[in-house]
């Protein structure tokens, strides 16, 4: 039977990190990961399938609870009432302690191709789960992927802000920002009946 090791995901995920950052995501190696987080090779494939995903553990959890905040509302819940459960859940993972390895995170990810390849796939599936969950509640196509590509921007602007602040504002800050700024952003959009008056003023030619 295999042993069970205490936190081997964290302990592998923060080794990894810091080799990369050492050494550079092509220079280190499974067994380098392991070594630093003093685990054996067959722990670190228990828990990754190759060394581009060691970054990337938790992710299932953050998909997961994206689902359950949608679900959680009702066809009827205002689409920014939405958003701001789907931003609310996704700060549970983001704590003010972790806020150095995240910055430090982002940085080894933008400088590797293969990392940054990953990071999109995994935005993807966390767009991906608030888009079947908006379906399941019958709000509709357009609906479900609205609210899908808009949660992702949403999530994508308050992390790269809340690890950029020099302030050191908290995650749910940002979001709530983030939330109020796309809210207004929409809200310019114009009307059936501002387009019909463009379009119809319109000169030719």
């Amino acid at each position: 039977m295999a042993r069970w090791e205490p936190n081997a995901g964290q302990r592998l995920a923060s080794a990894a990190l810091t080799l990369f950052a050492e050494r550079g995501y092509d220079a280190t190696t499974v067994n380098d990961i392991s070594e630093r987080a003093g685990l054996t090779k067959s722990t670190f494939f228990r828990h990754c399938n190759d060394k581009r995903e060691v970054l990337f553990l938790g992710q299932d959890g953050m998909t997961a609870r994206l689902a359950e905040a949608v679900h959680a509302s009702t066809p009827e819940t205002p689409p920014a009432d939405v958003l701001a459960a789907v931003l609310d859940a996704i700060g549970t993972f983001f704590p003010e302690e972790i806020r150095a390895a995240a910055t430090m995170r982002a940085t080894v990810v933008a400088a590797h191709a293969e990392l940054r390849e990953r990071e999109l796939l995994k935005g993807a599936e966390l767009s991906s789960a608030i888009e079947n969950a908006v379906r399941k509640q019958g709000r509709g196509e357009t609906a479900a992927r609205f609210l899908s590509a808009l949660g992702l921007l949403a999530l994508d602007i308050t992390y790269h802000r809340w690890i950029a602040d020099p302030d050191e504002r908290s995650y749910r800050d940002h979001a709530a920002e983030t939330l109020d700024e796309l809210v207004a952003q929409a809200s310019e959009l114009p009307g059936p009946a501002d387009t019909t008056r463009t379009t119809s003023g319109r000169s030719p030619g």
